[in-house]
């Protein structure tokens, strides 16, 4: 028998606030047109004043284990991606911690931008797989809203707030590519690319919040060739190929990248979830969202072999390849 990390339970929270497109064309150089068009998002959700990245997830939290079926006494552990923290010290997954009532067990975040709810999902089943933990609540927040540059149009029209979350619980399978639960997981970074993704502030440098910097033709570039491999790699691990995927939930960042890494799988857009026009880049949150979403529509169904992957400033990117 092999020890396996199964989803039992998912759910998301997206902030009330609906920013269209059309709301930057009253101050920056740009139209709801230009943005779709190279994007493919036509909206997405902005935090309220006084609401946090711990308020986001404590929400998405709350949904996974009532889809679960649990509550947060059951609970082992906490592994919360994000980069958009309520405060340097302490962790958004301890706060979440707190507003769950869940006095047992421990709680950290996890910090690899965009590609943290991958750095994640791989932390929460190495716990499972060593005994660590039994059930861990991976949760992937963001309020990038509070970083951004209103002025930058290249980057401010990106971006948007949410939350997601997963239930993981240990089960025994039968070591095959048949078990349901995480079958590999494959994760990089490259310190050297730093400066075409990044945020130009920081406790020890600045002393400030900072805002978010990025070259966008060169984030492309570097997506859609790590995006793809990685996939591979991850499938090659488990002992599968494209030919064996249902979905692929990718990081929601932009449509060309999803599109071009899905071309470079040989999987047809038609099994890979979209949400990006939604929810634009939710970094750490937007892989979970879509889960979320993609179960709630119908798409994701249990059984079914689903390859996610993400790329974020570090650089970093991995993926995960599990069976829901």
């Amino acid at each position: 028998m092999t020890l396996r990390a199964v989803v039992r339970g998912v759910g998301h929270y997206l902030p009330e606030r609906v920013v269209p497109n059309s709301e930057f064309e009253t101050r920056l150089d740009t139209s709801d047109e230009w943005i779709r068009t190279r994007t493919g998002i036509e909206r997405r959700h902005f935090a309220a004043d006084g609401e946090t990245t711990s308020d986001l997830g404590t929400v998405a939290a709350k949904a996974a284990l009532a889809d679960a079926g649990m509550t947060a006494d059951q609970i082992d552990a906490i592994v919360l991606a994000t980069s958009t923290p309520d405060y340097t010290f302490p962790s958004v997954a301890t706060m979440v911690q707190a507003k769950l009532g869940m006095a047992g067990g421990f709680a950290y975040d996890v910090q690899a931008v965009c590609a943290g709810f991958i750095f994640a999902l791989a932390n929460a089943n190495a716990m499972i797989l060593s005994g660590q933990a039994k059930r861990v609540l991976v949760i992937g927040a963001e309020t990038f809203s509070r970083i951004l540059d209103r002025d930058d149009r290249g980057t401010c029209v990106l971006f948007g707030d949410g939350a997601g979350a997963l239930v993981l619980d240990a089960e025994e399978g039968n070591g095959t590519t048949d078990d349901r639960g995480i079958l590999s997981s494959d994760l990089h970074s490259d310190g050297q690319l730093r400066d075409i993704l990044y945020v130009d502030g920081g406790p020890s440098t600045t002393g400030t919040v900072g805002h978010l910097r990025m070259q966008g033709n060169a984030v492309f570039r570097h997506a859609v060739e790590k995006l793809a491999a990685t996939a591979h790699t991850a499938l090659e691990k488990a002992g599968l190929g494209s030919g064996d995927v249902d979905w692929i939930v990718p990081h929601q960042a932009n449509l060309r990248i999803i599109a071009a890494t899905a071309q470079r799988m040989q999987v047809p857009m038609e099994r890979v979830v979209v949400t990006v026009s939604d929810h634009g880049n939710t970094s750490a949150a937007s892989i979970p969202l879509a889960l979320s979403v993609g179960k709630a529509r119908g798409q994701i169904k249990t059984g079914d072999l689903i390859v996610t992957e993400a790329i974020g400033g570090g650089l970093a990117w991995g993926s995960v390849v599990l069976r829901w």
